[in-house]
């Protein structure tokens, strides 16, 4: 059975930080590419970053220079680190895996809320 149990989410002020965690179990973590999507309230979901299986990275603009992905494949855990954060990173994140010959599993989320 495949899980991806997200934490680290919670409340925040602007500018400041916060470290999503995805630990997965049922899966060869180190063949997967690894991501984050968030959910705000009344908008569709976007993909944030990804991690692919190699290591290399990709953001959104949004977050280029602000938030970073990495992996550690000996915990099967994935990160986010989030730094400098805005009201309008206030979502749901949600992290997912993906292998093209297995398709895609989600977490169930973590809120993110960043209000002073």
């Amino acid at each position: 059975q495949v899980r991806l149990v997200e934490s680290g989410g919670g409340l925040v002020q602007p500018g400041g930080s916060l470290r999503l965690s995805c630990a997965a179990s049922g899966i060869i973590f180190s063949t997967y590419a690894m991501g984050w999507y968030r959910q705000a309230p009344g908008k569709q979901r976007e993909l944030v970053a990804t991690i692919a299986s190699g290591g290399s990275t990709a953001y959104i603009d949004s977050v280029k220079g602000r938030f970073t992905i990495s992996r550690d494949n000996a915990k099967d855990t994935v990160y986010l680190q989030m730094n400098n954060l805005k009201p309008e990173d206030t979502a749901v994140y949600y992290c997912y895996s993906r292998r093209s010959d297995r398709g895609d599993y989600w977490g169930q989320g973590t809120q993110v809320i960043v209000s002073s």
